[in-house]
């Protein structure tokens, strides 16, 4: 099992997404102007071959912008990038000194934002400088619920997305708002969400998303996780109880997994949280990449906390399509709860296949 712990000089990385026209460009001259940014190097990818939108970013001598041309960051441009971060650490240098603390790096509308996250996550050039803080996604509200419907990188964006900024509240209609309000609960229930009107947003809502923001802090596994979340729309099913745990009533069997499902039909988009009481299995990170290998392009996204069997800690685990994070101990348990909570966001994946794949990783004695 691969072992991992937080390294605090590690880059910081938000990845700022959405779809065409959802307001991308506004907000991010709109933080750039903030004093939470100013150490910050901002990346701006441009399709095509000549590049408009950097001419509308704020320039300032507290910011670098470096606007990236020549084809679309998730395809043709991903080779570049790499090339990119990896020049940034001495290309903006004084004295062998590193002149930014964090990066952000602007998508363009096309972009699927897996690609780039793979090349954050698992591209050795990369990973030894730099870690994916966070993945942000703007989403139209007065034209949101027919971009959803018609193009699936605006869905794969909302999806696996840790903060959804709603734009231009100020021109939808209330019932523009509620649809896509019900629709995101289904997409991605556990994003935290801040409506946006010009771009107006502090810098803050954006950075330090992910569970290890700082090395000074306590991980927020809670905040991170949101496990809530996905209990809303999992009471009163037949065969669960008011917290969506699984009844066996065929049975006297204890069965300790527990299922969270907000099983709708809506954009082939579903999310699961389980649980169990007992620790996992040792085995858990080889048999969640092998799944990943054969079915990572219906697995959008995995998070959890796990308590594995043989280990006294906490591990944190997270995955995006094919690419499994290597585990990540934690400091403690934060709270009497020691529960394993595993999310999966999926596409055209049935609750069934997912309970499967939950109980291959929980110990059979665990579920006897």
């Amino acid at each position: 099992m691969t072992l991992t712990s937080p390294t605090p000089s590690l880059i910081p990385v938000t990845l700022l997404t959405g779809y065409l026209g959802s307001g991308k460009t506004t907000i991010l001259n709109h933080i750039m102007q903030q004093a939470a940014m100013a150490d910050t190097l901002v990346i701006i990818n441009e399709f095509g071959e000549i590049a408009l939108d950097h001419l509308m970013v704020v320039h300032s001598t507290d910011n670098v912008v470096m606007e990236m041309g020549s084809g679309c960051l998730c395809c043709t441009i991903r080779s570049d990038l790499v090339k990119t971060l990896q020049d940034l650490t001495w290309r903006f240098a004084r004295n062998g000194k590193r002149q930014f603390h964090r990066t952000l790096i602007e998508t363009t509308g096309l972009a699927d934002p897996a690609p780039i996250i793979h090349t954050l996550m698992a591209d050795p050039k990369i990973t030894n400088h730099y870690r994916l803080d966070g993945i942000v996604a703007t989403i139209d509200m007065a034209t949101g619920n027919h971009t959803l419907s018609t193009y699936q990188e605006a869905i794969k964006q909302a999806a696996i997305a840790d903060c959804l900024l709603l734009t231009k509240t100020d021109l939808a209609t209330s019932q523009h708002k509620a649809g896509l309000l019900q629709r995101l609960n289904v997409i991605n229930p556990a994003a935290t969400r801040w409506q946006v009107v010009h771009g107006q947003i502090e810098a803050e809502k954006l950075l330090d998303l992910r569970l290890f923001s700082t090395q000074e802090k306590t991980p927020d596994v809670e905040h991170w996780l949101r496990e809530e979340a996905y209990l809303a729309d999992a009471t009163h099913k037949p065969g669960h109880d008011a917290q969506g745990h699984t009844e066996d009533h065929h049975s006297h069997e204890s069965h300790n997994d527990h299922l969270h499902d907000i099983n709708r039909h809506d954009d082939h988009i579903r999310a699961y949280c389980f649980t169990t009481e007992q620790p996992v299995s040792k085995h858990i990170y080889p048999i969640l990449l092998d799944l990943l290998f054969y079915m990572g392009s219906n697995i959008l996204r995995i998070k959890g906390i796990v308590n594995i069997e043989g280990n006294d800690g906490p591990m944190a685990l997270h995955g995006v399509q094919h690419i499994l994070h290597p585990l990540i101990p934690l400091p403690a348990w934060t709270s009497e709860d020691r529960r394993s909570k595993i999310v999966f966001i999926t596409r055209d994946v049935e609750r069934e296949t997912v309970e499967k794949i939950f109980k291959s990783i929980t110990p059979v004695a665990n579920r006897n």
